[in-house]
């Protein structure tokens, strides 16, 4: 029963877009969540496919040179479209991404509007960490990346980082910024006004 089912999960995974995620909640019509867990966990250990957390497995990329994990970005892509979140990298990315810092994060984080979890692509940790939907308002936008580096920077930076993003960012997406600012804790949303009027 369990052949047929690896057979079957392994037939649907191969007409998906390589680094695809393939989420064991998604396969209950073909069987029991144990059996499909079990097929997966199987399909894993023959390399057909990579365990990237808990029920979420990724279809690997063929080069070459064998199989290898999707890029964290193509894999964080992907599964923020199949379970309709908003994924987004961290706030310490983002503000060096801005050029506001260039201290480089060490680790792969990022803010989510989903639980927070990790999960594993070859041999790279990647966190997904919970967000206050103020963060994640603006999404990949330029503005959005600016909200996430404010709030990383946190109070005390924020005015001297709001000089720089004025100069930096197009006034379309300093306009974003402003426009959001309803959505922000006090503190920030102070800041956002004092630069948007100063």
């Amino acid at each position: 029963m369990v052949q047929r089912l690896t057979e079957q999960i392994l037939a649907l995974a191969e007409t998906l877009p390589e680094g695809t995620p393939l989420a064991a909640k998604s396969l209950l019509h073909l069987g029991s969540r144990a059996g499909v867990d079990q097929a997966l966990s199987r399909l894993a250990e023959r390399g057909h496919l990579i365990r990237a957390g808990r029920g979420v497995y990724l279809r690997p990329i063929k080069s070459r040179f064998g199989a290898r994990a999707p890029s964290v970005e193509q894999a964080i892509e992907a599964l923020a479209v199949q379970r309709g979140e908003v994924i987004v990298p961290n706030g310490a990315a983002a503000a060096n991404a801005l050029g506001l810092t260039t201290q480089v994060p060490v680790r792969s984080v990022y803010l989510t509007s989903g639980r927070s979890r990790t999960m594993t692509l070859g041999k790279q940790l990647v966190e997904l960490r919970h967000a206050p939907r103020w963060q994640l308002a603006l999404a990949d936008r330029p503005s959005g990346q600016a909200v996430r580096a404010l709030a990383w920077l946190g109070p005390e930076k924020a005015e001297s980082a709001l000089k720089a993003l004025k100069r930096k960012l197009p006034p379309s997406a300093f306009g974003e910024l402003v426009a959001a600012a309803p959505q922000f804790p006090t503190w920030l949303a102070r800041s956002v006004g004092k630069a948007a009027h100063g």
